[in-house]
C-alpha cells in the first residue's frame, strides 16, 4: 500500500526552493522537489507524453537533466519492474505541475520519493514551455539544478559550476555507465498485463551485446526472439567477444560523445566486421557502427528526444513513428559508398538509420524496442535474427 506523501510544495509558495542556472547567467525559479543539492549537466527536453520512469532510469540521459514538456508528469508513480538500468544516472529533472497522489495498481513509491531515494535533483512550477522554447532558440545548454528547502541560493558558484563544466562534446560516458563485470542477460521477456516478466526458456541464438549503457528493455526484446545474450564491457577486445562464439554482435544505446567512445571501440567494431558476423546496433551503437565504417558524426543543436518522432523507411517506402533519445547524429556528407541509408527523420532529414551493402550489418539512430513509445520498429529485431539464421545456414553449407 501506498503511503500518501504530504504536500509541502505548492506553486503559491512565496519561497523558492527551486532553481535553473544556465551557463547564460538565465535564471528559472520553481519549487524543489525530490534530492536536496545540486547538479550540473546539459539541459534537454523530453516530448513523451508516458514513461518517465522508464526515461528517468535510461542511462544515455547521463550528464543530462530532463525538462518534460508533458505537463503531467508523476500521477502513476513509480514501480519496481520499469527501470531501464540498475543505477540512475540523470542529473536532474524538471516539471511543469506539482505531482499529485499516484493513482495506478502497479505503483509502489511516489515519484518525489523515487527521486530522493536515487538522489536526483528535480523541480516543479516551472515553465517549462518557456524553457523549451528556449532550447529550441538557443540550443541545449549547460545548466546547474539546486534544491534548497530553505531556498538559499549562491546564484554566483551555480553560475561558476556551470561554466566550468566541460559539456557533452568528447566526453566519453560509456566507459562510467558500462557493467563492470560481463553477465548472461536473466532472459526475462518483455513486460505483459497480468503476467508480468515472463522468462524465456528457448535459446535458439547467442548474441553478444557490448554495453554501452544498455537499456534492459533491448535485453527484454531479446528474450522475446529466443536469443541468449551475454553482456559484455564497453572496452572488451574484439578476441575476447569471438571467444564466446556468438551468432551476432550488439552495439547498445549510450551516453555521451561517440567519436570520444569511438577512440577504443572503433578498433574493436572494425575487428567484429571482419568476421562477417551479423551486426545490429541502436543509437550511440549506430554512430559508433558509422564512425567504425568511415563515417563521421557530430553535435546536434537540439537532439531528439520523444516517443513521438517519425522517421521515413527509405527501404519500405513507409513512416514509422519512433522512441529517440540522442544528441550526436551521423553526419550526412561524404558518407563512404558502402554505406546505404535506410532511414531519415522527418523533423529535420537527418540519417536515422544505415547499414553496409556487402555484409550483414546495420543500425538505427531511434529506439526500436519501445521503451517507452511506439512499437513501429520492433521488426528490427527480426531483421536482426534473420541475418543470424542466413549466417549459420552459410557455416553449415
Amino acid at each position: 500500500m501506498i503511503k500518501k506523501v504530504k504536500k509541502t510544495h505548492s506553486k503559491n509558495s512565496q519561497i523558492c526552493t527551486g532553481i535553473l542556472v544556465l551557463e547564460n547567467k538565465k535564471i528559472f525559479k520553481g519549487i524543489g522537489m525530490g534530492y536536496q543539492g545540486e547538479a550540473t549537466g546539459e539541459v534537454c527536453f523530453n516530448t513523451s507524453l508516458t514513461g518517465y520512469q522508464e526515461i528517468i532510469s535510461d542511462p544515455s540521459y547521463a550528464e543530462q537533466i530532463i525538462n518534460f514538456t508533458f505537463p503531467h508528469i508523476g500521477n502513476v508513480g513509480t514501480n519496481k519492474e520499469d527501470f531501464e538500468s540498475d543505477k540512475i544516472w540523470t542529473k536532474g529533472v524538471i516539471f511543469n505541475s506539482e505531482i499529485t497522489s499516484p493513482s495506478n495498481y502497479r505503483s509502489f513509491q511516489h515519484l518525489d520519493a523515487w527521486l530522493k531515494k536515487n538522489k536526483i535533483v528535480g523541480i516543479t512550477g516551472l515553465d517549462t514551455r518557456s524553457l523549451t522554447s528556449y532550447i529550441r532558440e538557443k540550443g541545449a545548454p549547460k545548466g546547474t539544478i539546486a534544491y534548497s528547502k530553505k531556498g538559499k541560493f549562491n546564484i554566483s558558484k551555480l553560475t561558476n559550476l556551470t561554466i566550468k563544466w566541460s559539456g557533452l562534446k568528447n566526453l566519453d560516458l560509456a566507459e562510467a555507465v558500462t557493467t563492470p563485470k560481463n553477465y548472461i542477460w536473466k532472459g526475462l521477456k518483455t513486460w505483459k498485463k497480468e503476467i508480468g516478466y515472463k522468462k524465456n526458456t528457448k535459446n535458439s541464438f547467442h548474441v553478444v551485446a557490448i554495453d554501452y549503457g544498455i537499456k534492459k528493455n533491448i535485453l527484454r526484446y531479446f528474450s522475446d526472439f529466443k536469443c541468449k545474450v551475454t553482456v559484455v564491457s564497453c572496452k572488451t577486445p574484439a578476441e575476447n567477444i569471438l571467444s564466446l562464439k556468438p551468432n551476432g554482435i550488439f552495439l547498445s544505446n549510450g551516453p555521451g560523445d561517440p567519436a570520444a567512445t569511438g577512440k577504443y571501440a572503433i578498433k574493436i567494431i572494425k575487428s567484429l566486421i571482419e568476421k562477417k558476423l551479423p551486426l545490429f546496433g541502436i543509437c550511440l551503437g549506430h554512430q559508433i557502427l558509422a564512425l567504425a565504417l568511415g563515417g563521421k558524426t557530430k553535435k546536434m543543436k537540439l537532439g531528439h528526444r520523444g516517443a513521438n518522432h517519425p522517421v521515413k523507411n527509405l527501404i519500405n517506402d513507409n513512416v514509422e513513428i519512433t522512441s529517440q533519445n540522442h544528441g550526436f547524429e551521423v553526419v550526412k556528407e561524404n558518407l563512404p559508398k558502402n554505406i546505404e541509408v535506410t532511414h531519415k527523420s522527418l523533423f529535420d532529414n537527418s540519417i536515422e538509420g544505415i547499414k553496409l551493402k556487402n555484409k550483414p550489418v546495420f543500425s538505427v539512430q531511434y529506439h526500436p524496442e519501445s521503451n517507452p513509445g511506439p512499437q513501429d520498429s520492433v521488426y528490427l529485431f527480426q531483421e536482426f535474427i534473420n541475418n543470424m539464421k542466413k549466417n549459420a545456414k552459410k557455416k553449415r553449407s
